[in-house]
């Protein structure tokens, strides 16, 4: 059994299936009706005819029979004439009257039945349908025998009949084709608001966990799934706000414990453990600074209307990068565009995810070695180091939030990139790392360009 992923393509098939069964058995209904139809009309016709004769035919005292018909209808029962015959028999089956010119019965098969009935004969080629219908006159029965030539040419029913088939076969087929056509226009347009809702679920992310979907229009049938989703989404806004928040919090509860440490390390009298209590304290008020990054980012949307100079924010990040460079024997430089590069995109969080692969390239290449920020007039930075490069089965895991490749050192949780990666998404742009040729790494960003 064929399964159809879209219920528009459900719709279709089996509707087609139907038109298909209803252009075979609607034209051999109409026929059968047509034909049926034509029947019922042949055989008042030929009841008629036997009503007409029995009305000129007499039975005398004498027990001799007569039949006086007007010239029109001895014409019409003519042999030269060709059409109709009639034939008179008594009880005994002996031909009283007859059109024949052999004085024979029309039927001689007759049984004279005590009703009408209909009979057919052949007479050389030509196909010879009547009725026998008994009649009492005199206070004797008769039997009529009427007969049509079907050959004839100005019988034109069975032709009808015969014709029909063929001719209401190509008149049904365009018909339901056309049928078919506006079904599927029908099922787009009562289907548009189920679109438009799969359309508005595409852009929901947790970014933007407060998007629901329209009820305007659905189908009833549909309105309790969407209902359903929806609610879902709320529940899903609530525990996501209330990560979010749990986050925030956390992170700014901590900020008070560290200040206060490092005031009480500052006492210490012992200068080498003095220094390494402060980089430990650094390390985890860094940590600190990007959990309430990650919880800031989680509602952050990008103003459609609002743009930045990438060259401009790439050279602020060397800028401020810079000192911490030198410190460590290193340097930074900034090539490429020397021009504004406009692109859509907040400056301040563009200057968070740039300073955060600066950071990681200038943490990861060998000292003496210089950190390269690349910017390119189509929106692109490149930041390229010469550290030991990124193996091509870890570039899907860096970005995850505390994916760490050795845990056992201190001073990174793993957030920098995801923080990155997160940026580049509310913008709708695309991040991208591989190896240098030489050595080394190359993260590439793209942005959209503005206009």
């Amino acid at each position: 059994m064929i399964r159809f992923k879209s219920i528009i393509s459900r719709i279709i098939s089996l509707h087609v299936i139907a038109i298909g069964i209803t252009s075979i058995c609607m034209p051999l209904a109409l026929y059968w009706l047509l034909s049926t139809t034509a029947t019922d009309l042949q055989h008042r016709a030929l009841r008629a005819h036997a009503d007409t004769i029995a009305r000129y035919l007499d039975a005398g005292p004498d027990g001799a029979w007569s039949l006086r018909l007007p010239a029109g209808l001895e014409e019409l029962y003519s042999e030269s004439y060709g059409r109709y015959a009639y034939a008179v028999l008594d009880a005994a089956g002996k031909t009283l009257f007859t059109s024949l010119a052999d004085h024979a019965p029309i039927f001689p098969d007759d049984r004279r039945a005590s009703g009408p009935s209909f009979l057919e004969t052949r007479s050389g080629d030509a196909v010879i349908y009547g009725a026998s219908v008994p009649k009492q006159v005199g206070g004797q029965t008769v039997w009529i025998q009427v007969a049509q030539d079907l050959s004839h040419r100005d019988v034109l029913i069975d032709d009808i009949v015969a014709d029909f088939f063929p001719r209401v076969g190509w008149i049904t087929l365009p018909i339901l084709l056309l049928l078919l056509a506006i079904d599927i226009a029908i099922f787009r347009r009562a289907l548009r608001p189920v679109l438009k809702a799969s359309d508005t679920a595409q852009t929901i992310s947790p970014a933007r966990t407060e998007v629901r979907l329209p009820t305007a229009d659905i189908p009833r049938e549909i309105l309790p799934l969407v209902s359903a989703v929806n609610q879902a989404l709320e529940r899903l806004e609530r525990g996501f706000r209330t990560q979010r928040e749990f986050t925030a919090d956390a992170a700014h509860e901590l900020r008070t414990p560290l200040t206060v440490l490092r005031a009480r390390i500052d006492t210490l009298a012992d200068q080498p453990v003095r220094e390494a209590l402060r980089q430990d304290i650094a390390g985890m008020s860094r940590i600190v600074s990007q959990l309430l990054d990650i919880a800031e980012l989680e509602s952050f949307v990008v103003d459609p209307a609002e743009k930045a100079d990438l060259q401009s924010v790439c050279a602020e990040v060397a800028s401020f990068m810079a000192p911490l460079a030198l410190a460590q024997d290193k340097s930074i430089a900034l090539t490429g565009a020397k021009g504004p590069v406009w692109i859509r995109g907040n400056p301040e969080t563009l200057f968070q995810a740039i300073r955060n692969l600066a950071e990681n390239a200038i943490h990861h290449t060998p000292a003496g070695t210089t950190v390269e920020i690349e910017v390119t007039e189509q929106g692109m930075a490149r930041v390229l180091d010469d550290g030991p490069g990124i193996p091509e089965s870890e570039r899907d895991l860096i970005f995850r939030r505390f994916w760490r490749r050795d845990r056992r050192r201190s001073g990174n949780a793993g957030l920098g990139l995801s923080i990155v990666s997160r940026i580049v998404e509310a913008h709708a742009g695309s991040i991208a790392v591989e190896n240098r040729a030489g050595g080394g790494a190359v993260f590439s960003v793209s942005f959209v360009p503005a206009r």
